[in-house]
């Protein structure tokens, strides 16, 4: 039987445990203990926290700890992190984590997809693909629910939103399996010309002649590549090829490339044709099928010290991916999606699948894990789309204010970019050059005046 001690009662035995608790050996055993509780109760906290789908704001992930919060990672964030390729975050790799931001879609957008989306069909093709009939403005699919929900879910990314027109300077750097590293510098005119909305915009240029979007990239560094120029319109009619001219300037005159060559390189770069637009998905959306796989809390860098964020010297030489000066991450909600060609156009095609990351409340990319036929990780790519103002529209992560690395993990080589753009109006007279110009930057004509 154990006996309870009234400390009022028994006279002797008061003093004596009295005495054994304040002896300074009981205390530092005890602040250990205590010591111990709370960074367990913190730990436990985290988990809780991490487990209920969101990571507290002020944590910071390092190699020591990542697993912690790997739910919250792509596979292919998941491998840099483990370090089992050549492209591995370095030692003293950080992420802070940040709060979680809202940036609204702008109202001419909204109001399209609440006037028209109600009209969208879904029509099957003669070889298994899908296209879709009835679509005007805005989002296709609001609400993207089963049948289709993955494809649904793709075409939307496909029309999400971004400034009808995007112009501007974009640096690449290129990096080889040995660590060499060299640099191009491309002037960049991405122009929607059906199924704008944007203030005060028609929802179809008239200068479309049927096209649906131009995007055009002309290098301008190094000298020896300068005016190579890549040039590729997407139809308005989705059962239509791309097109996609190169402008070679040892010849004077511009290719055309066979609507086969999706898997060529964009001006030496590890982007192939079908990954250009925001290192995703650029493929034409009757070509692929796409499967829902889940939604995901992802993180994601949004925001940026406006001073800090396209300096070179602010990003992990390493790996060229954001540190923490560049600015903190988030946990954002993603639909994930499985996207591979359609059976009938799958052989000789050179990916097998991607899966694709997007943002729920933008649609657009956030990373992208690319697949080799026999279902291997071939590329991670990354996608930090930086909300800028756009004027007239508000901030917007469709600013185009871009960080993007294509890690190609089998060859050991990869290309990250920075993209310094301006919008819509702005393009007027950017760097003292006239970029609202289609007939120059949106035309097949205007490669014939890249060497006046």
């Amino acid at each position: 039987m154990i006996r309870s001690v009234d400390y009022d009662r028994d006279s002797e035995c008061a003093p004596s445990r009295l005495g054994r608790l304040a002896s300074p050996g009981f205390l530092a055993a005890a602040a250990r203990v205590f010591l111990f509780s709370v960074v367990a109760m913190l730990t436990v906290g985290a988990s809780v926290f991490a487990q209920e789908g969101a990571i507290a704001p002020g944590t910071v992930i390092t190699l020591k700890n990542w697993q912690n919060y790997r739910q919250f990672m792509p596979e292919g964030m998941q491998a840099l992190f483990k370090g089992d390729y050549h492209w591995a975050f370095p030692p003293d790799f950080q992420m802070v984590v940040g709060p979680t931001h809202s940036y609204p879609l702008p109202a001419a957008y909204r109001e399209n997809t609440e006037r028209y989306s109600k009209n969208v069909k879904i029509r099957t093709l003669p070889n298994g693909g899908l296209t879709i009939d009835g679509y005007v403005a805005g989002q296709p699919f609001p609400n993207p629910e089963a049948p289709q929900k993955g494809w649904k879910i793709l075409v939307d990314l496909w029309y999400s939103y971004v400034p009808y027109l995007i112009c501007g300077f974009q640096d690449f750097w290129l990096v080889d399996r040995f660590n060499n590293v060299s640099f191009e510098q491309g002037v960049q005119v991405y122009r929607r010309l059906t199924h704008i909305s944007d203030a005060g915009q028609p929802i179809v240029d008239p200068l479309a002649q049927g096209v649906d979007y131009s995007e055009y990239i002309e290098l301008v560094l190094p000298e020896q590549s300068r005016y190579l120029a890549n040039l590729t319109f997407y139809y308005d009619d989705l059962t239509k090829p791309e097109d996609t001219f190169l402008f070679i300037p040892a010849l004077r005159r511009s290719l055309r490339l066979s609507s086969s060559a999706r898997c060529s390189p964009i001006i030496g770069t590890d982007y192939a044709q079908d990954d250009a637009r925001n290192g995703d998905f650029n493929g034409g959306i009757t070509k692929f099928q796409a499967k829902w796989l889940r939604d995901q809390n992802i993180l994601v860098l949004t925001t940026a010290d406006v001073e800090n964020w396209n300096k070179l010297e602010n990003l992990y030489p390493q790996v060229f991916f954001p540190s923490p000066k560049i600015g903190k991450w988030e946990v954002r909600n993603q639909y994930v999606i499985d996207v591979r060609r359609i059976p009938a156009l799958a052989a000789g095609y050179c990916y097998g699948k991607k899966i694709i990351y997007l943002d729920k409340a933008s649609f657009l990319g956030s990373w992208t894990d690319i697949y080799d036929t026999s279902m291997r990780l071939w590329k991670a790519a990354p996608v930090e789309n930086l909300a800028r103002e756009v004027p007239g529209e508000g901030m917007q992560m469709a600013g185009n204010n871009i960080l993007i690395t294509m890690y190609d993990m089998q060859n050991n080589h990869l290309t990250s970019s920075m993209l310094k753009p301006g919008h819509n109006q702005q393009c007027k007279s950017y760097q003292g050059v006239d970029y609202t110009d289609v007939h120059r930057y949106s035309s097949v004509t205007g490669l014939s005046q890249i060497m006046r």
